[in-house]
């Protein structure tokens, strides 16, 4: 089991920049891929970017590609989102969330159901 907590969200104007930061702590960080969603007000979560186990490969939602890097650092246990050019339309809580290996799905799921472990999320609201 592992447990994940998100910061780094807040106020930012439009076109500037934001990075959000996941920590998790239990069970080894290298036996997940770690994703990032987030859930606009009064819509459904949405897959963002995932990062594979090792680090080697992210994969991202088309209205973040570009924007957007996800990275990791194992040793500190810690997935970071780096938000670039942050649109208004960005507004969102953001959540990370981990995928076991264990289930041998594929690392890039943008299946929110494929995620089992969540933080508790970070509001990003990006003013015009």
């Amino acid at each position: 089991q592992v447990q994940l907590v998100e910061s780094g969200g807040g106020l930012v104007q439009a076109g500037g920049s934001l990075r959000l930061s996941c920590a998790a702590s239990g069970r080894t960080f290298s036996s997940y891929n770690m994703g990032w969603f987030r859930q606009p007000p009064g819509k459904e979560r949405e897959f963002v970017g995932v990062i594979r186990w090792s680090g080697s490969s992210t994969s991202y939602a088309d209205s973040v590609k570009g924007r957007f890097t996800i990275s990791g650092d194992n040793a500190k246990n810690t997935v970071y989102l780096q938000m670039n050019s942050l649109k208004p339309e960005d507004t969102a809580v953001y959540y990370c969330a981990a995928a076991d290996r264990a289930y041998n799905r594929r690392w890039y799921s943008t299946q929110i159901a494929e995620y089992d472990y969540w933080g508790q999320g970070t509001q990003v609201t990006v003013s015009s």
